[in-house]
């Protein structure tokens, strides 16, 4: 496997776990009934917890054009010292942008998804 796709997987297997924590506090907040099901007045989870689903869906809406990149390169055979960098620099920027969203640390959130976006344009650059 190349350094790409393992980074793509790396990627893949954190968006994969992201959830577990906040559905755990949901379960804790509403318990498991009212968890699964759709009640008329659900309680709210912890704030960490909605800003963790956040980073969530964040990840998932960027990971499809990483994915999309990834995968572009592989076939095209495109592969250096910079598709490698850019695709290791995109999964400490997601993990660092999913644990500053939880914590509410704003300017380091922003800071990193434009680290991954940057990452995702660079890639792109590399393959144009």
């Amino acid at each position: 496997m190349t350094p790409e796709l393992t980074s793509l997987t790396w990627v893949a297997a954190l968006s994969a776990v992201m959830w577990l924590p906040y559905i755990l506090n949901t379960i804790m907040v509403r318990g498991i009934v009212d968890a699964v099901g759709y009640p008329e007045e659900p309680k709210s989870p912890a704030p960490w917890a909605t800003r963790m689903k956040a980073a969530h869906y964040n990840s998932v809406e960027n990971l499809v054009l990483f994915a999309t990149l990834v995968l572009i390169a592989h076939a095209a055979g495109i592969s250096n010292e910079m598709t490698v960098l850019v695709c290791q620099v995109y999964f400490w920027a997601r993990l660092v942008h999913l644990v500053a969203y939880t914590l509410a640390v704003p300017w380091v959130r922003t800071l990193a998804f434009t680290v991954g976006w940057l990452a995702c344009v660079a890639l792109l650059v590399e393959l144009l």
